[in-house]
C-alpha cells in the first residue's frame, strides 16, 4: 500500500480542498482492480478515521445508461459514511463539492447481514427490511470525470453523498423490474426510467455486490443502506437548482441545490 501513498493523499486532498486531480492511471496504467480498491479502503478509512462510519455501501454502472455515459462497461461499488446522508428537507450544498451530479436509484435497507460468494437476489430480498426511492450524489475527483474504471474505484465509485424518499416499502409486495421512475430538474422531465434498467433488477446488483465482497472476505451488515445503482444518466446540478425523482409505489425524493 506504501507504493501507492501519494495516491491516497491525492484523492483524500482532492475532496477535501474540493479540487479536482488527475486520473493517476496516466502514471500508474497497470494498476489492477484489486489494488484500486486497496486505495479505496484507504480512502474510506481515512473518512471514517475522522468520525464519519460507515453506514452502507452504493453501486456504480450498474445500468447500461451509465455506462455508456462513463464508457465503462464494468459494475463497481463504494462505501457510503454517516456525514454523506442528507437529511429529508436538507439542502444540497453544492460548494462542499467539485462538480456534483445526481442519479436516482433504488435503496436497500437490510434487515440482517449478507455474506457469500453464491448470494442471489432472492436472498438480497429475503434480506431487506425495506426499499426507499433514493438520490445519490456523485462527486468525481477528476476533472470533468474523465477516469478510467481503476480511477473511479479507487476514488470511491465518486461516493458524496445521499438521500432517502418516500416511506418504508417491503420489497416482497413490489416487483422493483416494473417500477417506473421519473426524473426532474427545476421542473423539466430529464430522464424516465424503470428498475429492470438496473442490472436486470436492483436486488441482482445488489447480489452483485455480495458476491463481489465476498472474494475480499467481507460483506454486508444489518441496518446498512446499499444504493443499487442509477437507473438513468446522471444529471449536473448547480446552487438553485431542485431536483426531484419520482417512483412508482415508492414515493417521492427531492433535493434542493444551494
Amino acid at each position: 500500500m506504501s507504493k501507492h501513498l501519494h495516491i491516497i493523499e491525492r484523492l483524500v486532498n482532492a475532496a477535501h480542498h474540493t479540487t479536482p486531480t488527475s486520473p493517476f492511471t496516466d502514471e500508474h496504467p497497470d494498476m489492477t482492480s484489486a489494488e484500486a480498491y486497496d486505495v479505496q479502503d484507504a480512502v474510506v478509512d481515512a473518512r471514517v478515521n475522522r468520525g464519519h462510519g460507515i453506514v452502507g455501501a452504493k453501486l456504480g454502472l450498474t445500468s447500461k445508461a451509465k455506462q455508456r455515459q462513463m464508457k465503462v462497461e464494468t459494475p463497481l461499488y463504494g462505501w457510503l459514511t454517516a456525514d454523506m446522508q442528507i437529511d429529508t428537507g436538507e439542502a444540497l450544498v453544492c460548494s462542499q463539492f467539485i462538480q456534483p451530479r445526481i442519479e436516482p436509484e433504488v435503496a436497500f435497507l437490510l434487515s440482517r447481514d449478507l455474506m457469500g460468494a453464491h448470494v442471489t437476489a432472492a436472498h438480497v430480498l429475503s434480506a431487506t427490511e425495506a426499499v426507499f426511492p433514493s438520490i445519490d450524489v456523485l462527486d468525481s475527483r477528476f476533472a470533468g470525470y474523465k477516469f478510467t474504471h481503476t480511477d473511479v474505484v479507487a476514488d470511491n465509485c465518486s461516493s458524496a453523498a445521499f438521500s432517502l424518499g418516500g416511506s418504508a416499502i417491503d420489497p416482497r409486495g413490489v416487483d422493483l423490474r416494473l417500477v417506473g421512475m421519473t426524473l426532474e430538474k427545476n421542473g423539466e422531465l430529464m430522464h424516465t426510467a424503470a428498475g429492470a434498467a438496473v442490472h436486470g433488477h436492483p436486488a441482482a446488483a445488489v447480489a452483485w455486490l455480495v458476491r463481489q465482497l465476498a472474494a475480499r472476505g467481507r460483506g454486508l451488515a444489518a441496518g446498512q443502506i446499499v444504493l443499487s445503482g442509477g437507473m438513468t444518466e446522471a444529471v449536473a446540478v448547480a446552487p438553485g437548482d431542485t431536483v426531484v425523482a419520482r417512483f412508482d409505489r415508492l414515493g417521492t425524493v427531492e433535493i434542493a441545490c444551494v
